[in-house]
């Protein structure tokens, strides 16, 4: 019978090797090392004061100096599970330096890809129905400095202007899809981007339609013709006339329903860049 008074004995696991912080002869440096395609839930903050919760795919990198053969995977995944779900900009911002820190890296870069759901209802009839945008987040972190990008996916219905003029009845029109990155001075909200997006288009897209709503949008394309060229700059002007954006990059491709191939057109524009 065992000695209950006698000193338990202490189990000391076995040291193991960080094979990871071994030195590296070859003294090439990485510019991005980490893990991607992780799929989490999260909850997003909506414009009408309530959340969205849906799940997000992750990719998480940082820089690898030359000294170093490896970086630390795990600590990725824990930095993301500490946050739970809730993602804010400032959760993300501080996402971006725990990464940049715990890895001991001097870059730290995460996106976040998620599809982002608004509740329409139809033009006329008021049926109500469901609309998916993809909506990335970009964060880069140099040094001190942090810089946040959203992305929207925002698909919409273009009708040809010049079918329209030539034609003596009717006109082909197209699904397009048109995405939006912009960079802020100021917070904004991104559904934002998705109603200007929507706003340029000849028409927006609806989740349901009864035949008088369909009307109602097939005669509101055909009033509003737009060459893909007409979309980014509409946008663009929009985005230029908005003292909260910094920076943007918008493009529109028309999967164009009368020939082999799509159309496309793309405006960036920096209005911190010196004017050429």
């Amino acid at each position: 019978m065992a000695d209950a008074s006698a000193p338990s004995k202490t189990i000391q696991e076995p040291a193991v090797e960080d094979v990871q912080g071994r030195h590296d002869r070859r003294h090439l440096a990485i510019n991005k090392v980490g893990v991607c395609d992780i799929r989490h839930p999260v909850s997003i903050a909506q414009r009408s004061g309530g959340k969205q919760t849906t799940v997000a795919t992750f990719a998480m990198y940082v820089n690898l100096p030359h000294r170093f053969k490896g970086t630390h995977m795990s600590r990725f995944v824990q930095i993301l599970n500490a946050h739970e779900h809730k993602i804010t900009v400032a959760s993300f911002k501080q996402m971006l330096a725990e990464v940049t820190e715990r890895l001991e890296a001097d870059n730290g870069h995460i996106e976040m890809a998620f599809p982002f759901f608004i509740d329409k209802r139809a033009p006329v009839t008021g049926e109500p129905g469901v609309m998916d945008y993809q909506v990335t987040f970009f964060g880069d972190r140099y040094s001190d400095s942090t810089e946040l990008t959203v992305e929207v996916e925002v698909p919409v219905t273009t009708l040809c202007p010049c079918s329209k003029d030539i034609s003596d009845y009717g006109a082909h029109n197209q699904r397009s899809l048109i995405k939006i990155r912009a960079r802020a001075r100021e917070f904004f909200w991104l559904e934002e981007l998705i109603d200007i997006a929507e706003a340029q288009a000849s028409c927006e897209l609806y989740g349901v339609l009864k035949r008088v709503d369909e009307k109602a949008v097939t005669e509101h394309a055909y009033e509003n013709p737009k060459f893909v060229e007409d979309v980014v700059r509409d946008i663009a002007t929009v985005l230029n006339n908005d003292s909260r954006i910094r920076e943007y990059r918008v493009a529109s491709e028309n999967f164009e329903s009368i020939h082999n191939h799509s159309a496309y057109a793309l405006i960036e524009h920096n209005k911190d860049a010196p004017e050429r």
